[in-house]
Order: structure tokens, then sequence, then C-alpha cells
């Protein structure tokens, strides 16, 4: 009896120790995989057309949202960073995709991770003392990441994009590492965005480092949705092939969780930044400001008291004296006095709703467009123009525009479905997931998504 008793007690005790000694139990996870899909939208895994196997088996079988509200503006930089930390992009600080910048605009990105204004999640995970691993992720240069490829190229010419991200890349010598055992030599002809070959070497960054190292979370950014959306709309043939190709991608880090033993686990959490708006018509509010007199029709502006920053579909207006309300109220005439012809293309979004939505603080309002239409940096010719293919940065508050949410694994109830969600609320699952010591500031943990 003894014996006996002895076993079952040493199975038992067995059956609770992973390799890093943490008790293994279904019901929790001991690994979070967090992957982006830029321009995702519910209906890639709702609908039936679209080619995305591993993703609706995970829908099916996980917890799916029909839809997830982004933020203002509606594109990926500001996105990716209120994923990271479930803060706003009034706090966070990235606001945009390219900052604004009052001299002549550099094309700079937000690249470096010091600029974000709150904790992330890697900070989390790095004091916690668990490991972290990213891939291609935006505002992820000099994070506190133990495996990062960081999403970043160069503004010379000649320089090349594969080589910022080689000279980026943590711990020193990865990416060498990883064009050694699995991608082969990386290159403008084997990882280029106007291709599929990039989803496919993502996905095997991300298998290769999972099955290796075991990270404890991990970030990954897959972009080919974006792109050609933006080339062909919403429903455009390439969109079929991109979608394939993420998902292609997903299977292949699933597959390193289950060669690496961890599968069970292992939690996959599955969303985007933005959804998608199909657009016919730029408008160029800047045209306006020179017609006033209140900027120049030069690349640098001029001589300027005040200039629409676009992006995306939406443009928000910067002061170049924030105190300036004269202009402003120059501003506000003329954007009230134009014929209703163009008033109808876009609603005027004031302080108090960039505030109630956490955007830029910094704007002193913001133009935001109806569907179809999209606002232009141009300061020349006509002020409305023909514009093709698809765009996001709206305002987050039609159906289009939102991303999706999947979430599948150890820890996550199954069968379940959830109206909406927002983009702020994912970090909180993730924390609890992990048992982070993190405080994401504007989000909010849904516990009916755990169980």
């Amino acid at each position: 009896m003894k014996n006996t008793v002895f076993t079952l007690l040493i199975v038992l005790l067995a059956s609770t120790f992973t390799h890093y000694g943490y008790t293994q139990n279904p019901d929790t996870a001991r690994y979070v995989i967090l992957v982006s899909i830029d321009g995702f939208r519910p209906d890639f895994y709702l609908e039936e057309k679209w080619p995305a196997p591993n993703l609706k088996y995970m829908a099916a079988h996980g917890v799916k949202a029909l839809g997830v509200r982004g933020v203002f503006p509606s594109v990926t930089y500001p996105s990716h960073t209120t994923l990271i930390t479930g803060a706003m992009p009034a706090r966070h600080g990235i606001y945009y995709n390219s900052p604004f910048e009052e001299k002549a605009p550099t094309r700079k990105w937000y690249w470096e991770t010091e600029l974000i204004k709150t904790e992330t999640l890697w900070h989390a995970v790095r004091k916690s003392g668990k490991k972290s691993a990213s891939f291609i992720w935006p505002v992820s240069v000099g994070a506190p990441i133990d495996y990062n490829i960081p999403e970043v190229w160069s503004l010379k010419k000649g320089y090349g994009r594969i080589q910022p991200m080689r000279d980026n890349d943590q711990p020193d010598g990865l990416l060498e590492e990883m064009e050694r055992e699995v991608l082969g030599t990386m290159g403008e002809r084997t990882f280029n965005g106007d291709y599929l070959n990039r989803e496919d070497r993502t996905g095997e960054m991300a298998a290769y480092v999972l099955e290796t190292y075991k990270p404890d979370f991990m970030t990954l950014h897959l972009i080919a949705t974006d792109h050609f959306q933006h080339e062909e709309g919403r429903d455009g043939h390439k969109v079929f092939t991109a979608l394939a190709a993420a998902d292609r991608a997903i299977g292949k880090i699933k597959e390193a969780a289950e060669r690496a033993g961890i599968l069970d686990q292992t939690t996959f959490i599955i969303t985007g930044d933005h959804g998608f708006v199909d657009i016919h018509s730029a408008l160029k509010p800047n045209v306006w400001l020179v017609e006033e007199g209140i900027r120049e029709n030069k690349p640098d502006r001029g001589k300027w008291k005040a200039t629409f920053h676009t992006s995306g579909a939406s443009a928000f207006l910067m002061l170049k004296d924030k105190n300036d309300r004269e202009t402003l109220a120059r501003v506000q005439k003329k954007l009230k006095d134009l014929p209703e012809r163009y008033k109808k293309l876009f609603r005027i979004m004031d302080r108090a709703a960039l505030d109630k939505i956490g955007a830029d603080p910094n704007a002193a309002l913001a133009l935001a467009p109806v569907p179809g239409v999209a606002m232009s940096a141009a300061s020349d010719g006509t002020v409305l123009a023909p514009r093709k293919g698809g765009t996001h940065g709206y305002f987050p508050d039609f159906k289009e525009i939102e991303t999706g949410f999947v979430a599948y694994g150890a820890g996550v109830q199954s069968e379940k479905t959830l109206h909406k969600i927002n983009l702020e609320d994912i970090a909180p699952v993730i924390a609890q997931l992990l048992n982070l010591n993190f405080q994401a500031i504007d989000g909010v943990l849904y516990p009916g998504i755990l169980k």
C-alpha cells in the first residue's frame, strides 16, 4: 500500500513540473505568443471564403471577438504600441507612424522603444525574470527583449532594409545564427515586403527561436495582408494569398511548439492593428491652408503657422505656436465656410473628441474622413483627387476599420465569442496569463476570456 501511494505521488509530482520547474497545467499558460497580422479583419476567421485553416481552427476552439475597436489614427505604430502597453497613444506617446516634425520632414518613423512613455509587456517580462522574443515588431529597437529582430530601416540610399535589422538584433549575431540554421541568407530578394517570402521567413524566425530557446513571451508582426490591401483593396486576389501566407506562418510556430513539447502550455493570441477601407478619392486640406496664407506650397511648408499632418486616412492640425488662437480660429472659420460638397466628406474632431479617444495631445483638431475618402498631405493641385486601393487611419467607430482577436490554448476559454473588445484590453490578458506585475493604464481585463 505504501509503495502504491509513493508511486502515485511520484507520478503526480513528475506531471506537475516542466523543464523550468514550474507547474504544468492546461488551465494556465507558460508561454504566450502574440501574433499581429497587419490589417487583420474579423471576417478573415468568420467568413468561409478566406483561406486560413490554422486561424479558423483556433477561432472555433478558443475565444474570438466579432470586432476590436482600435485607436486614432488607426495606423500601425500607435496601434502596436497600444497592444504592448495597454495604453492609448496620448499616454504611450507613439501618436503616428511618423512623428510630426516642425522642420522639413525627414521621413523617419517611431523606431526606438525609448520613445514609449509607459511600461511595456517586454519590460514586465524582464522584471519577472522571464525571457522574451520579438520579430519585426514596430517600435522595438533597443527594447528589453532577449531575442529581437526589430522592424527598422535606413533613410540612407543604398543601405538596404536588412542591414539595419542586422545592426540592431539582440543578441548580436541572432539574425546570422538564424540565417545559418533555418533562413538562408537574408536580402532584398529573400525578405521583401512586396512578396510573400517575407511572411515565411518571419514565421521561421519565430518558430526557430521558440523551439531552440523557449522564450516565455513572443511578439510577431506579419505585414502582407496590409501591403496588398493597400494595393488592391479589401477583396483583392493578393489579399487571399497574403492571408494564407500569414496563416502558414502561424502554423509553423504551432508546429515548433509541438516539437518543443510545450504546445499544451502555450497560448496563441492573434490580433491586429486596424481593419481596411476601400477608397476612391483623396482630399487635400493643406490646399485650403495655402489659400489662406497660413502655410506655403513647399516641401518644408515655407513660412507656416499651421499645417495638416496626415496619418493614414486622417489629418491632424498642428500649430507652429500651440498658443496661436488667432490662427486656429482662421482655420476653423475656413473649414466652417467650405462648400457643403466638401464638408460632407469629413468630420471635425475637436480637442475634447481627441482627448476622449486618447489621440495626440499636440493636435489642435483633426479631420476624420468618411469611408472611401482619405486625406492627402499634398498642398497643391485640386482639392479632391482620385485614389484607388485601400487604406486605414480612420476614426475607429465603424465596422470596416475594426481589427480582430483570437485567443487559443492554455489558460483561455473554449468556443467563446465576444461581441467587441478594445485594443488596449489585450495587454491585460497577456499579463494575467504570464502572471506579470503589470498595470495597463487604459485597458481592462475581461476575466471571462480566461479559464
